[in-house]
C-alpha cells in the first residue's frame, strides 16, 4: 500500500464536526491516514484488523453526510469501528485500545456518545436501531436519522431477521447499510451468503421509480394508505424486468446496491441522496475485508486478528511455541478427528468459529462430517439437536459467552428430550482483551439449573481427551463440556482415550486441616497455592477436583463434609449461581456447618485486559488464593 509518512489531515480532526468541514474531494486522503494509521497501531497493539481495514470509506462516508452523534449509528460486530472510535475524539488514545484501562475492545455507550449501543456479540444491531428509530418518532424527533451497520456475516443470525421483520411492519424511516464483504472470522457460508453475492439493482431503475413516485404525489395519487400496495406491485415488476426476486423488497424495505464500499465519494453521495427518503431502507455495499493492506486481503481469516507484526513486510511475529503445551482448542481439534476416525455417527458443528475452536481439522479430513452454519448459535444447537434425534452424535462448539444466544434452544430443543448431543464451550472463564462481551464466565450458573444435563470442566489436556470419549459413548444425554482459551498445561497431551466415570470428581491430594475443591483447569494454579500455603504454614490441606458440575459427586462431598470444618471453593465463573454455591447448597441440605470462603468472579461485569491482570483484579489468581488459604487456616 502507499505509505502516509503523517497524518495532515487525521491530526486535525478530533470529532466528526471536523471531518464535515473538509471538502469532499479531501476525504480519500482521510481515508488513507485513517488506514495507515490503523495498520501502524495494529502492528504494535494487536486488535481486529481486517474487518475495520474494510469498513474505512463506510465509516467516513457516514459521519461526513450524517450529523453524528445526534444522528445514532449503530454498529454491529464492532471489530468493524476501528476508524470510528479515531474520528469520534479517540485518535490520540487509539494505542490503548483493548489494554487494560484503556479503549474499549468493541463500541460501548459508557465510554463514548458516539457508541450508541453494545455491540460485541452479532446481528443485534437492525433491531436496536428500529427501536432507536421508533423512539425518535415518539419522541417527535423528526430530523433525528438512525442508521444499522451489519456486516461480516451477522446476516446470517436469526435476531437480523427478526429485526427486518418488524421493521418491514412498523413506521419508521431507518437505513440499515449491509456491509457486505463475504466474511464473519472465517468465509461467510449459507443461502444468505450466496444470495449477496448474486444480488443486483438497475441504478436506472431506482432514478426512475423515484421520479415516477414524485409525479405521483404530486398528482394526490401516491399517499400514506397506498404505498405499501404500490410498493409490492413496483417489487413484483422488478423482480419481472430484473429475472431476480429481492428478498428486502418482498418485505417492503425499498433496497438500493449493491454499490462500491470503498468509494468513499460515491458512498457519501448515495447516502445524502437517500438520507431522507421516507420508509425502511437497505444500501447494499460490497467492502474488501483488509482493505489496502495486500497480506490482509489475500488471507483474511489469519488477518481477522493477525497479532503483532511487521507492517513493512507483512510477516506476522509469532511467538515460538516448541516445547509447549498446546491450546485447549487444538487438544479439541485433534481429539474430535481421532474420534470421528473411530465412530462414524460423530458429526461436527460450529457457529462461524472452525478456525477459532480448531473444527478445521476436522473439516480439512472429513469436509462431509463437519458444518459451519455461519453466526446462528440458536439453530446450531437445535440443529445439532435434530440430528441427534436421529442417530446422529453431534459435537456442537460454542464460544461459553456466543452460548448465551442459544439458551432456551438447549432447554427445548435438547434437554427436554435428553437428546445425545455434546456441547464444547470454549472460551470458559476470563477471555481477556475482548472484554465483557465475550467473557464466558456465566456459563456454569445458567447451566446448572437445566434438568438432564451433565456438565464437566477438564483440569487438563488429559482430562478433556477423556472427557470427550465419554461424551460421545451411547445415550450419555446432553454433555456440557467448557474449558479456557489459551495454552493448556501438559507438553505430552495426547495420553489414552478411555472413560471417566460419569458425576465422579478427584481426590487430587490428602490433607486433615483444610480441604480445597476447584473445578477445570484453575485447579492448577490452586494446587500451586496449596503447595506454597503448606510450606509457609505447616498445614495439611486437601485439594478435590469437582470435575462435574453436575451431576455432583455426592460421595465424595459426603467426606468433605464430615472431615472439614474449613473449605475453599474455586472457579473461574461467577460466584452467584456458580460452582461454589452448589457446594453451600448441598452442605446446608445435608446438615453440614464448615465455613466456607468461594473464590470466583465478583457480581459485576469484568473489563478489558490481559487474563492474568483480569485474574488479579477478580481475586481468582494463584496468589490470593494463596492468602485465602492462609487467613482461613
Amino acid at each position: 500500500m502507499e505509505q502516509v509518512t503523517s497524518y495532515e489531515l487525521l491530526s486535525k480532526i478530533d470529532s466528526p464536526e471536523d471531518l464535515r468541514h473538509l471538502p469532499a474531494e479531501l476525504l480519500p486522503e482521510v481515508c488513507k491516514e485513517l488506514r495507515e494509521k490503523i495498520i501502524d497501531e495494529l502492528s504494535r497493539n494487536p486488535g481486529h484488523l481486517g474487518s475495520s481495514l474494510g469498513a474505512i470509506e463506510l465509516t467516513v462516508a457516514i459521519h461526513y453526510i450524517y450529523n453524528t452523534p445526534y444522528d445514532r449509528i449503530v454498529w454491529d460486530v464492532g471489530h468493524q469501528a476501528y476508524s470510528h472510535k479515531i474520528l469520534t475524539g479517540r485518535r490520540d488514545r487509539f494505542y490503548t485500545n483493548r489494554k487494560l484501562n484503556g479503549l474499549c475492545p468493541f463500541p460501548s455507550p459508557d465510554e463514548s456518545e458516539y457508541d450508541t449501543f453494545t455491540c460485541g456479540h452479532a446481528s443485534n444491531s437492525i433491531s436496536a436501531a428500529l427501536g432507536m428509530a421508533v423512539a425518535a418518532t415518539k419522541k417527535g424527533e423528526t430530523n433525528r436519522h438512525v442508521v444499522a451497520i451489519i456486516g461480516d456475516g451477522s446476516m446470517s443470525g436469526g435476531l437480523a431477521f427478526e429485526g427486518l421483520n418488524n421493521a418491514s411492519s412498523t413506521p419508521n424511516n431507518l437505513l440499515i447499510i449491509l456491509n457486505d464483504n463475504n466474511m464473519a472470522i472465517d468465509r461467510s457460508v449459507g443461502g444468505m451468503k450466496q444470495y449477496l453475492l448474486n444480488l443486483q439493482t438497475s441504478k436506472s431503475y431506482n432514478l426512475i421509480r423515484y421520479k415516477i413516485a414524485q409525479k405521483l404525489r404530486q398528482l394526490g395519487i401516491l399517499n400514506e394508505e397506498r404505498r405499501k400496495s404500490l410498493l409490492r406491485f413496483n417489487n413484483s415488476l422488478k423482480s419481472i424486468l430484473t429475472q431476480q426476486q429481492n428478498v428486502f423488497e418482498g418485505m417492503n424495505i425499498r433496497y438500493f446496491g449493491p454499490i462500491n464500499g470503498h468509494d468513499v465519494l460515491g458512498l457519501a453521495k448515495v447516502l445524502k441522496e437517500i438520507k431522507d427518503m421516507k420508509g425502511p431502507k437497505l444500501l447494499h455495499i460490497h467492502t474488501r475485508k483488509g482493505k489496502g493492506y495486500e497480506p490482509a486481503e489475500k488471507e483474511a481469516t489469519i488477518w481477522h486478528a493477525p497479532g503483532i507484526f511487521n507492517k513493512e513486510t507483512g510477516e506476522r511475529i509469532i511467538t515460538d511455541t516448541t516445547g509447549k503445551p498446546p491450546l485447549f482448542q487444538e487438544v479439541f481439534g485433534n481429539t474430535l478427528l481421532e474420534l470421528a476416525q473411530k465412530n462414524d455417527k460423530i458429526i461436527g458443528v460450529t457457529p462461524a468459529m472452525p478456525t477459532g475452536c480448531s473444527m478445521n481439522i476436522l473439516m480439512k479430513a472429513m469436509p462431509e462430517r463437519a458444518f459451519d452454519v455461519g453466526i446462528a448459535e440458536g439453530h446450531a444447537v437445535t440443529f445439532s439437536g435434530g440430528m441427534a434425534k436421529e442417530g446422529l452424535q453431534p459435537f456442537c462448539n460454542i464460544y461459553s459467552s456466543f452460548m448465551q444466544r442459544a439458551y432456551d434452544n438447549l432447554i427445548h430443543d435438547v434437554a427436554i428430550q435428553r437428546l445425545n448431543v455434546v456441547l464444547c464451550l470454549d472460551r470458559a472463564g476470563l477471555v481477556g482483551e475482548d472484554g465483557p462481551t465475550h467473557h464466558g464466565i456465566f456459563d456454569m450458573a445458567y447451566l446448572r439449573p437445566i434438568p438432564n444435563l451433565t456438565i464437566a470442566s477438564p483440569y487438563d489436556e488429559h482430562e478433556l481427551r477423556k472427557l470427550m470419549y465419554t461424551a460421545q459413548l451411547p445415550n450419555q444425554g446432553p454433555f456440557v463440556i467448557r474449558y479456557p482459551r489459551g495454552r493448556g498445561y501438559l507438553v505430552n497431551w495426547a495420553c489414552p482415550l478411555e472413560a471417566v466415570e460419569i458425576g465422579k470428581g478427584r481426590k487430587l491430594k490428602n490433607g486433615y486441616d483444610l480441604a480445597v475443591i476447584s473445578i477445570g483447569p484453575i485447579g492448577n494454579d490452586t494446587a500451586q497455592a496449596i503447595s506454597e500455603a503448606e510450606k509457609q504454614t505447616g498445614k495439611s490441606i486437601a485439594h478435590y477436583d469437582l470435575r462435574f458440575l453436575k451431576p455432583l459427586d455426592e460421595e465424595m462431598l459426603h467426606e468433605i463434609g464430615k472431615k472439614f470444618q474449613r473449605i475453599i471453593t474455586v472457579e473461574d465463573g461467577v460466584l452467584k449461581g456458580g460452582m461454589g454455591s452448589a457446594i453451600l447448597e448441598f452442605m446446608s441440605d445435608n446438615n453440614y456447618t464448615p465455613i466456607i470462603k468461594r473464590i470466583g468472579i465478583p457480581d459485576a461485569f469484568i473489563q478489558h485486559g490481559s487474563v492474568q491482570a483480569l485474574h488479579t483484579i477478580c481475586h481468582i489468581d494463584k496468589n490470593n488464593i494463596l492468602n485465602t488459604i492462609i487467613k482461613l487456616l
